[in-house]
């Protein structure tokens, strides 16, 4: 004020100043919404009217929803308190300490009798007597119906979704941000053609972003399909043949749960088998599997995000190492277990590398040949593997 009492000019500038910035700051605020936003409706995929006339078909499927055979719980009772101080004091555990090494993936131009590609979290790349099998494909930075909230990816996508090989199949094991992605879905409609093989329920979704009807194939657990009966054999006659197997989880892409149906997948040829465990808790579906399909050569099986909040439907390292053994007919030596759904997505409260330290001490007891390949990285031989920490590089 001046020593009359008028009005300095300076504070009117200051005002003017502060509303002009206040304005814009708004304008930001409301900027950023709109960009988290963006999107979200058609990212969420289908509703339950679309999802239901394929779901109802199952005996699964009772008063709007999937149901595990086993008795399970997303969410233990009375574990409240505990996950908000979770939230509040270990939310970071799960973020990599240094830098996650990275492959370029060599693939050959046609697909081996046996061989995986790792491409981080449950996304793998299988190559079973001739075939490619793409698994859970999430190409995206983050895992979330939303551009601008939600798990960010600790590392980049070892290739470009561009220069993948021609696949003959792509499989889902659920309907959760982190398996199902509609803009990688988008993608391979435009550069591949293979045919999307699903449970019950997540057709629906792929129509809803425009997968063609004749790319899309619906199963229920226990059922199978064969690429010869799509129209798919390879030229010299071999087929592939991929099962819906149980699996012991949950799913939903927004508020209502259980809409559409989950599951693991067993891809066998007519020398090789591959199990796929997608997401899943420990289960007596993996002996009833073994026993069914088995034994396999190569298992995929989720070894991370585990809690003690939610032990039904998160498998911890050492039931996958238990879940090997069962889905090989009790031979915890046989065939070569690959883990996933770690590393890529902070998604629970235990440290980054806990998950695989944890596997391997159990699988070295069990007597069970492991081979944890860095991102991108492709296994491709049979019997025990090469053996790489590479894991504790990135945690020193």
């Amino acid at each position: 004020m001046t020593v009359d009492g008028a009005a300095d000019p300076r504070d009117r500038l200051g005002a003017a100043t502060r509303k002009v910035v206040g304005a814009a700051a708004g304008a930001l605020g409301i900027t950023w919404v709109v960009r988290a936003a963006w999107g979200i409706p058609s990212a969420m995929g289908a509703g339950i009217s679309a999802i239901q006339p394929t779901a109802i078909s199952s005996v699964r499927y009772r008063k709007g929803q999937f149901h595990n055979t086993e008795p399970s719980s997303m969410l233990n009772p009375g574990s409240g308190l505990s996950m908000l101080n979770n939230v509040l004091t270990r939310r970071n555990l799960g973020r990599a300490p240094g830098p996650i090494p990275l492959v370029t993936p060599e693939l050959p131009e046609q697909a081996a009798d046996l061989a995986v590609t790792w491409y981080g979290h449950a996304t793998t790349l299988v190559e079973v007597d001739g075939y490619r099998v793409l698994t859970d494909p999430v190409w995206s930075e983050r895992v979330s119906p939303s551009p601008l909230v939600g798990p960010l990816r600790q590392h980049p996508v070892p290739q470009p979704l561009a220069e993948l090989p021609a696949v003959d199949a792509v499989i889902i094991s659920h309907d959760h941000y982190d398996h199902l992605d509609r803009d990688t879905v988008a993608q391979l409609v435009r550069l591949q053609s293979a045919v999307f093989i699903v449970p019950l329920g997540i057709g629906a979704h792929l129509r809803h972003w425009q997968v063609p009807e004749d790319r899309i194939v619906e199963l229920d657990w226990a059922t199978s399909v064969s690429l010869s009966d799509l129209g798919r054999a390879r030229d010299d006659g071999s087929d592939l043949v991929i099962t819906c197997t149980e699996a012991r989880h949950f799913s939903g892409r927004g508020l209502v749960r259980n809409t559409t149906l989950w599951a693991s997948w067993s891809i066998a040829g007519p020398a090789h088998r591959v199990y796929f465990g997608g997401d899943t808790g420990y289960t007596k579906a993996f002996t009833q599997a073994g026993e069914n399909l088995g034994p396999f050569d190569i298992t995929l099986l989720p070894i991370g995000a585990y809690d003690a909040a939610w032990p039904d439907v998160h498998m911890n390292p050492e039931e996958a190492v238990r879940a090997h053994a069962d889905l090989n007919r009790g031979d915890a030596g046989h065939g070569l277990l690959v883990p996933i759904h770690w590393a890529t997505f902070n998604l629970a409260f235990h440290g980054w590398s806990e998950p695989v330290q944890r596997m391997v001490a159990a699988a070295t007891e069990a007597g069970t040949e492991v081979a944890v390949p860095k991102p991108g990285q492709r296994i491709d031989r049979i019997g025990v593997p090469p053996r790489d920490t590479w894991w504790e590089d990135v945690s020193r």
